[in-house]
């Protein structure tokens, strides 16, 4: 059986929405992970999802090289607008890591994360690792890998590009930034309190060195508060990575 230039092409198509479309998702395709294994990734999904049956089955004309360039560009734009949910999804996880950080005593020692490439706090670094482990957990990578499925049959190759509604991606980014303050909030609120505390026994005792009590301190809450809203943060997080997919789909189907 020999394959046509036609067919070529429109697995080249394919193969380049799925790599621009992973390269978005850290377990699967982020900066910690080979450049040869991404690679490989994609062939396999792009092998996967292309429409055999159909190809083999109908004569398609191959295109022109220009028509070729301009389909390749229009699936990197598709791919990266479904990717971009992806991306906001795991923003979502540093915001939430950040704003834990933040006056936790740990704002001074950053640690860079190749995943989501940024520098974040040890504290933030425990929690993207924790919902990064959560995203495994929950089966996140299949669920982003239906949703790259289910965009060839919203958007078949070399179809023409969506309309791109700015509103709904400005709203979606909203929400998701909501999300993460959410998430980070019971240690946000916990520290708060702290300082206020801490604000006040420097005005009762001022003999009392409130800096070096109140490091210590503020690290060990941080910490306590953590284990004790895990609870409250899988739930959130169980319903951010579930809707993942959707997400996905949305920035395409508008």
């Amino acid at each position: 059986m020999l394959i046509s230039i036609a067919q070529t092409q429109v697995f080249f198509l394919v193969l380049t929405r799925v790599l621009a479309v992973i390269i978005h998702i850290p377990n699967l395709g982020g900066q910690t992970i080979p450049t040869q294994i991404r690679v490989g990734l994609g062939l396999i999904l792009a092998a996967i999802l292309v429409p055999w049956n159909t190809l083999l089955s109908a004569e398609v004309e191959s295109m022109a090289l220009l028509t070729f360039a301009a389909a390749i560009l229009k699936e990197i734009i598709i791919g990266t607008f479904i990717g971009y949910a992806a991306i906001l999804t795991f923003a979502v996880i540093s915001i939430a890591g950040e704003t834990m950080g933040i006056g936790s005593g740990f704002g001074s020692d950053r640690i860079f994360n190749p995943a989501i490439e940024q520098s974040v706090t040890p504290i933030g670094q425990l929690f993207v690792v924790i919902s990064m482990l959560y995203f495994m957990a929950l089966n996140g990578h299949h669920i982003s890998l239906v949703a790259l499925q289910k965009s060839f049959s919203f958007l078949p190759v070399n179809s023409p590009l969506p309309v791109f509604s700015v509103e709904t991606l400005m709203r979606s980014t909203a929400q998701l930034i909501a999300v993460g303050i959410q998430i980070a909030f019971p240690i946000f609120a916990a520290l708060l309190l702290t300082d206020i505390t801490l604000g006040l026994l420097s005005r009762v005792a001022p003999q009392v060195q409130v800096y070096f009590l109140g490091l210590p301190l503020k690290i060990g809450l941080s910490l306590f508060a953590l284990g004790l809203s895990l609870s409250i943060f899988f739930p959130y997080l169980r319903e951010l990575f579930s809707n993942l997919g959707a997400r996905m789909l949305s920035m395409v189907a508008f």
